[in-house]
């Protein structure tokens, strides 16, 4: 069910939140797990790849396919592998017991390693986490959720350029004021202004394309990194190998325990992603004011309602964008610091990962599904920008007047006699067009009808439309 859909829905119906959500209670303390806000910043779908069953399967998964490498290696008896991964995952875990186990420990994999082991029996049992070390089997995990979680993140990233490239396409002709410092500037067209938001987010899915390889890792090292605990030949190195194969991910190297960097780009390019959201929203948010009134979110009964001021149709998607894109960047800082990490196990940084990465991506899942709700929905108004583009009385062209009699004049000079121009349309509110026709030194050199199309908004759009066919013929 689309976002629209799940708003739509849910605004016919009366809130129950108990029927509605009969597992979760309220006491959360944080708004993406919140039982009231949880549906403005995350969906089921990716909290389901970060919560604690989640987590804990994907340990176990890397638990199993460990076995798995290492019978293919001979490292342990060959039929090790099958045996571990059969029966780990035809049983169920004492969670209760684990969750005790691991606040007493510090970490959950001793505390699960002794239940796999258990649970495998005495001949598979002793080769549960054969050769490896707590990090090896928690970064594994950490990895193939975001893996996961990168999935999703692509295809919400494509049903957004899809939609922008509509819009782009839509609106390419469409005039309307270009702004700078909030104030106008000169003319664009709306279809450029989301041709640029279009471009960064296709920039966006080049660089997730880039980034599997370097950051969707396996890890395999073992107490220091050295895989010391299957000798001093390359039996670790192999298995380290079979590893990546049987997790489908990518060989490095080297162990990678203390260098941070693959996570830090991942949470980094979350981060770039919730930049480009934040911008998109800022500027429906601007757009949308009443001043403006050239855009607004898709139209939901009583969302964005105020409880005192039965008017308001507030942008809540694009607040909701707005704040995400700055948890995300803060997210991003804290990866950043997690990567300083002393000697070969860091003594802490680390856990800032356990912290920002699931949190980072249930924003951006959240976030990216509430851009495509607001971009696929968004009602715009053509002849409010419009209207928005001559309400100057001609200023915005300035510049076209400038560069229209600076052949005649020079630069400096045309700019001196149009800037008197604008002054005088400013203080007597008289269009630029009128005050321009006063002055002898502009009809001297050009006729009425050539300063009268010069100083038409709409005949000022440069490359406008150019760049918006460049963009669409982006792949």
């Amino acid at each position: 069910m689309t976002l629209l859909a799940q708003i739509a829905r849910i605004s016919r119906v009366q809130i129950r939140i108990a029927p509605l959500v009969p597992r979760r209670s309220l006491g959360s303390v944080s708004a993406i797990d919140s039982s009231i806000f949880r549906t403005l910043f995350g969906t089921e779908e990716i909290r389901k790849v970060f919560d604690d069953e989640a987590y804990i399967n994907r340990c176990i998964d890397a638990e199993a396919a460990l076995a798995r490498a290492q019978s293919r290696c001979n490292v342990i008896p060959p039929q090790i592998g099958a045996m571990v991964t059969q029966k780990v995952h035809s049983s169920q875990l004492d969670f209760e017991r684990l969750r005790h186990e691991t606040e007493i420990v510090g970490y959950p994999i001793l505390p699960l390693v002794r239940q796999l082991s258990t649970i495998c029996g005495e001949e598979a049992g002793r080769y549960v986490h054969w050769g490896a070390t707590t990090q090896d089997i928690m970064d594994l995990a950490s990895v193939l959720q975001m893996k996961q979680g990168l999935v999703i993140v692509e295809r919400l990233l494509r049903d957004i350029i899809q939609t922008l490239r509509e819009l782009s396409a839509k609106y390419r002709d469409t005039p309307m004021a270009g702004r700078t410092h909030l104030q106008h500037a000169l003319p664009v067209t709306f279809g450029y202004k989301c041709a640029v938001w279009l471009s960064g987010f296709q920039r966006h899915l080049e660089r997730l394309e880039q980034l599997k390889s370097r950051t969707l890792l396996v890890q395999f090292g073992g107490a220091a990194g050295s895989l010391a605990s299957l000798g001093e030949g390359d039996d670790g190195l192999r298995v380290r190998k079979a590893l990546a194969e049987e997790l489908d991910l990518t060989d490095p190297p080297i162990t990678w325990h203390v260098a941070r960097d693959g996570v830090a780009e991942v949470a980094n390019f979350l981060a770039l992603m919730g930049g480009s959201m934040g911008k998109l929203a800022l500027d429906i948010i601007v757009m949308s004011s009443n001043e403006l009134g050239e855009v607004s979110e898709p139209f939901v009964p009583h969302r964005g309602a105020s409880s005192t001021m039965p008017q308001k149709r507030n942008p809540i998607s694009s607040e909701v964008i707005l704040a995400a894109s700055k948890v995300l960047r803060s997210n991003a800082g804290l990866v950043l610091d997690g990567m300083v990490a002393d000697f070969e196990r860091a003594s802490g940084p680390w856990h800032l990962e356990w912290v920002a990465v699931p949190e980072s991506f249930v924003i951006a899942v959240g976030a990216l599904a509430q851009t495509h709700f607001a971009l696929s929905g968004l009602c715009v108004n053509s002849k409010q920008m419009l209207d928005n583009l001559h309400s100057t009385k001609g200023l915005i062209v300035a510049e076209a007047v400038m560069m229209g009699l600076a052949p005649h004049t020079g630069r400096n000079k045309a700019h001196d006699i149009v800037y008197e121009a604008c002054k005088d349309s400013i203080e007597t509110n008289r269009s630029l067009l009128d005050c321009l026709l006063e002055k002898p030194e502009v009809t001297s050199k050009m006729t009425a009808e050539q300063v009268s199309r010069l100083c038409d908004p709409v005949n000022y759009l440069g490359a406008s439309g150019l760049m918006v066919d460049d963009v669409l013929a982006v792949d």
